[in-house]
């Protein structure tokens, strides 16, 4: 079962292998080092105190893996921004439109916000795959990416994700 769950400092390797290899192929940063995680994972937990909170980032858990992080930021009028990254030995097995999918419940339910954007750099398709199964409707390709929309539009879910 694929959960959405906070970060612990004891992540920081798992974090770390997500930001590696191919994973970051498409997010123009290069791999973390065992120090960057770290530090990561201390900002997230500060982040995730902060009132009001601006960025959710949560880890993605299969069985006891972290495999991803799933990212929800604050825009202004209720409008967030989606973004997550995988380990790509997990590519391919429906857990990043899982994930995305709990996100966009805990973004119209329990964050409260009324419309939520993503983009994806048009030569990683598969990630478009996810935002589209996940209901997000393409809108056009600028700037170097595909960005998509996601209206809130389905009554509340039950239950919350941390």
């Amino acid at each position: 079962m694929t959960a959405l769950r906070a970060l612990a400092l004891a992540d920081a390797l798992a974090v770390r292998r997500i930001y590696s290899g191919a994973s970051v192929t498409y997010l123009m940063r290069p791999e973390m080092t065992e120090p960057e995680a770290e530090q990561y994972v201390i900002r997230i937990q500060e982040w995730a105190a902060a009132d009001p909170i601006v960025q959710y980032v949560l880890g993605v858990d299969v069985g006891g893996d972290l495999v991803g992080v799933v990212k929800l930021d604050r825009r202004p009028n209720a409008h967030g921004r989606v973004s997550y990254v995988f380990r790509e030995d997990t590519w391919g097995r429906g857990y990043a439109t899982g994930a995305v999918q709990q996100l966009i419940t805990f973004a119209f339910t329990t964050a409260a916000f009324e419309s939520l954007g993503a983009k994806h750099h048009p030569d990683n398709p598969a990630s478009g795959r996810v935002l589209t199964k996940a209901g997000f409707t393409r809108l056009r390709a600028d700037d170097g990416f595909v960005h998509y929309q996601l209206e809130h539009a389905y009554p509340a879910a039950e239950g919350n994700v941390p």
